[in-house]
């Protein structure tokens, strides 16, 4: 009985046995090489794929050829539901590629044959890309989205498409001459390194143009073209470019637009190839994804031998376009900054050899109307970033300080030839007059200066009360609806003796840029903190300012002072009732005091106040000039790194502006 039992058993296992294999199809087998191929096509790796009728090694070469062009990148590849026929099979493979900001899908079939026990994939280019024939692969090109302008207040165009030509030597139109004598004439024309430039056309291919520099192509433009082409092979191809109204307008502040560098391209990780066109420094570098827009991409199929010289004079394109992203255009800038004003700053500075600055800006919108660096800052934003001692113009928190613990413009201060503070002497500058020594007003001693009569009073205020009234003033605040990266001021919270005493007078650790001492005399003519506007509807990543800028071109001042972190908004803001105090303070500098050569600056009443801060070890000590005013809707500051007296120095610079600007 048992034996009969164990008998039935394997029988039974027998019939199923038979049954399964009769209905084993081949299925297995099939998707099995299926889900192989299409994991070596995501690969890019077709030798261990068996194929019928093409050597897998020779398939490999032909894959890694088609796709070439579209490297690094790798699709992603799944097989699709297998149909079974016999011996036969068809499955879809279904392709997605990141191209650009793209996606590319397609599906395309592959056929495989069952070749004894095995199945092996039928060699067709078609497997690869849809319609795909023998001979083919793929081509891609990007299409430059066009950048954005950088527009100024009522829309003027700051930088914008301008015309220029790019000169250099294009070999093929040598002839017989030497390359190197051509480079060498067409260096000294146009006033670049020979000997560099000589070296770049000799390394350049037979074939190439090797440019040497790109001008404006304006009316009086320096180098012609006839001098140009009266060198063989010398040649001005014109081209655009984004450039502002002449090179130097706002350059500090606008940044540049040129080709991306090695060291940009491989930073992006892939963002940007050669020939990318992206922004450098200042605003440019800062808003460069929304000025630059974003490239489109065009993959094509076209034959693997089509020149360049065939597509160019085939009546029509002899390539087809697979997959495309269009090109997005760049969204332009809106600045407050004025075309007029901005020139005229930076004419004002134009012969001014230290490092030096001009800010004005609109008190009742915060609106920065300019931003003028001079040319002895050497491409720094010594107007937004630079870190000085501000000097006598703090004399305005100093005050504000003073009025809020119980002072008016008429309280008697003393101010004495010199002080003594803890074995430290202070002194007025050079020329004060002895008839305003002596007990003398609040208002005299602003108007003309008197640092002992500020630095007596140092036991009237606290450093923690002279903070507060800078951030009263928008100084040593941050300035978020700015837009762009500047130095707001910084102002200790605690000092005590002659460090105290120090920044009675601006200096010790106290520290402000120009844009910080515009920001003061605003908040003086507005009765309430400015909070300044360089960028209008800044993007929601433009950042807090309060530091210098890490892209800005140039080479900061070195500083021996580290400056505290900004506040984030004013402790105690400026009332209208003390800025009025303020401001017949600084009209008194121009009625009474040492500022009177802008009594007859035309338009309103100007206010100011002057300031001149020691730096550095020499002897005499340098020092640096300053100047603030008030005039109308107007706040502006003037800054010399190394200019002598704020009201010798910065003064006449500010009447000149104020003057012309009207």
């Amino acid at each position: 009985m048992g034996n009969t039992k164990k008998l039935s058993l394997v029988l039974a296992g027998l019939i199923l046995s038979g049954s399964l294999a009769a209905c084993d199809d081949g299925r297995g087998g099939a998707e099995a090489a299926a889900k192989q191929l299409a994991s070596a096509v995501a690969g890019l790796d077709l030798r261990p794929v068996a194929f019928d009728g093409r050597d897998s090694t020779v398939a490999n070469d032909q894959l890694n050829q088609v796709f070439k062009a579209l490297a690094p990148a790798k699709p992603s590849v799944e097989a699709g539901e297998l149909t079974l026929d016999g011996e036969t099979a068809r499955l879809p493979l279904n392709y997605s590629w990141k191209i650009s900001t793209g996606e590319w899908k397609y599906t395309v079939s592959a056929d495989l044959r069952k070749s004894g026990d095995k199945w092996l994939t039928v060699w067709s280019p078609g497997l690869l890309v849809p319609n795909l024939a023998e001979g083919e692969i793929l081509s891609k090109a990007t299409q430059s989205s066009p950048r954005a302008d950088i527009l100024g207040a009522g829309n003027q165009k700051l930088v914008t498409l301008r015309p220029v030509v790019n000169v250099g030597i294009d070999k093929p139109q040598l002839g017989g001459a030497d390359a190197a004598d051509s480079a060498t004439k067409l260096a000294k024309l146009v006033g670049v390194d020979p000997a560099a430039y000589v070296q770049q056309v000799e390394a350049s291919g037979a074939e190439a143009f090797v440019p040497a520099i790109t001008l404006r192509n304006t009316s009086d433009r320096a180098v012609t073209d006839a001098e140009i082409e009266a060198i063989p092979g010398g040649r001005a191809i014109p081209d655009e470019l984004p450039l502002a109204p002449t090179r130097n307008f706002a350059r500090a502040v606008l940044g540049t637009v040129g080709e991306a560098s090695a060291e940009q391209i491989e930073k992006s990780k892939g963002t940007l190839t050669a020939g990318d066109v992206i922004g450098t420094g200042g605003l440019q570098q800062q808003y460069d994804a929304q000025l630059r827009g974003t490239d489109g991409t065009v993959v094509r199929v076209q034959r693997a031998d089509l020149t360049r010289e065939e597509i160019q004079a085939a009546p029509t394109d002899p390539r087809r376009t697979v997959f495309e992203v269009k090109a997005v255009p760049g969204t332009p800038l809106q600045t407050t900054l004025d075309t007029k004003l901005q020139q005229l700053a930076e004419d004002t500075l134009a012969d001014i050899k230290p490092a030096s600055a001009i800010v004005a800006l609109r008190p009742s919108t915060g609106a920065v109307l300019a931003a003028a660096s001079g040319p002895g800052s050497n491409g720094y934003n010594t107007a937004m970033l630079g870190q000085y001692a501000p000097g006598s113009t703090f004399k305005v928190v100093d005050s504000l300080a003073l009025i809020r613990n119980g002072f008016t413009p008429d309280s008697t201060v003393e101010c004495t030839p010199t002080l003594t503070v803890d074995g430290r002497k202070f002194k007025n500058a050079e020329g004060y007059p002895t008839d305003s020594l002596g007990s003398v007003t609040l208002r005299d001693a602003f108007a003309h200066s008197c640092n002992t009569a500020f630095i007596g009073a140092r036991d009237k205020v606290t450093q923690a009360q002279l903070e507060s009234a800078a951030t009263s003033l928008g100084v040593a605040v941050e300035a978020p609806k700015l837009g762009a990266e500047a130095f707001m001021g910084s102002v200790p919270g605690e000092a005590e003796g002659t460090e105290h005493a120090a920044a009675m007078i601006g200096q010790g650790r106290v520290l402000m840029s120009p844009l910080a001492g515009a920001v003061m005399a605003g908040s003086v003519a507005k009765g309430a903190p400015v909070s300044p506007v360089l960028v209008e509807e800044s993007a929601p990543s433009a950042p807090a300012s309060g530091s210098p800028a890490a892209t800005a071109e140039g080479s900061a001042p070195s500083s021996t002072v580290t400056a505290e972190a900004p506040a984030k908004t004013a402790q105690t803001p400026v009332t209208k009732a003390e800025a009025a105090s303020l401001t017949d303070m600084m009209r008194a500098v121009v009625t009474s005091g040492h500022a009177g050569f802008l009594a007859d600056v035309p338009g309103e009443p100007v206010g100011a106040k002057t300031g001149t801060a020691e730096f550095g070890n020499a002897k005499p000590p340098k020092t640096h000039a300053w100047i603030i005013a008030v005039h109308g809707d107007l706040a502006v500051a003037v800054f010399v790194e190394d200019g002598g007296l704020g009201a010798t120095t910065s003064g006449p610079l500010l009447k000149k502006f104020l003057t012309a600007a009207g």
